[in-house]
């Protein structure tokens, strides 16, 4: 079974996290140049309003200019990750797997289908069904049913000798307005929803968190490391403090 240690870093800005993710990629890629081991990561955090466009995403997709974004507080980056446009905010549940796939399964595909299904099995314990949508990563609701579809977690990686970096967005508890600034993932007419949206009512975000981890568990044949069974590793903040 493999180990993953679970990082879960509060609120940090978004691009301390980018180079925190970058810092521990490349600490892996050398290591498996040198043919030593190095822990697979799993990062929780929560971001200040920013929003991110992807590697190939296009400009248009932000539906305000720069000074506007200065003005409200929110940060814009373009990004290494696939995918288009998207927004990070309190109360959603951003996943940074730092995963060597040499250990899991070399398929990008089989990957992202995994971490969709981790999603999938975690709304489903709020009652909640949630779908693929052909074409188009991330997790949805009422995917084939036209002007219902709705977008619950948008998902974007990037992967080098086979180490994945960035990952998936949930959006729990999220102010759901900032997407109104965008056209989110770059696919017109689509809605995005959050758990709070669907279900009416405010969820915890420590208990989406331990969902979560127990269905990517499982997804992932893994055990994920926190608590008092972290004793054995240097601890998160020594790691989080001499990265960023």
């Amino acid at each position: 079974m493999h180990k993953i240690i679970l990082q879960d870093l509060g609120t940090k800005q978004y691009k301390q996290v980018w180079d925190y993710q970058e810092n521990l990629l490349q600490q892996k890629v050398k290591a498996k140049q040198s043919e030593t081991s190095k822990n697979d990561y799993l990062l929780f955090v929560e971001h200040p309003p920013v929003f991110t466009l992807g590697k190939n995403g296009k400009e248009k997709n932000l539906l305000v200019n720069e000074n506007f974004l200065s003005q409200k507080g929110i940060e814009y980056f373009h990004i290494n990750r696939g995918g288009d446009i998207t927004f990070h905010g309190p109360e959603q549940l951003v996943g940074y797997p730092i995963l060597d796939l040499d250990n899991y399964k070399t398929d990008l595909g089989w990957y992202l289908r995994s971490l969709e299904e981790v999603i999938i099995l975690t709304i489903k314990e709020y009652g909640l069904i949630g779908e693929r949508s052909k074409g188009e990563t991330g997790v949805w609701l009422d995917a084939s049913v036209k002007g219902k579809e709705r977008k619950i977690c948008a998902m974007g990686i990037r992967c080098s000798r086979w180490v994945t970096m960035h990952g998936f967005a949930l959006n729990v508890n999220v102010d759901l307005n900032y997407f109104n600034l965008i056209t989110p993932c770059g696919i017109p007419d689509k809605k995005v929803t959050s758990i709070e949206k669907e279900i009416g009512y405010k969820v915890s975000m420590d208990e989406v968190k331990q969902k979560l981890i127990e269905n990517f568990e499982k997804v992932f044949d893994a055990e994920i490391i926190t608590g008092e069974d972290f004793t054995t590793y240097r601890t998160a903040e020594k790691l989080i403090d001499s990265a960023i």
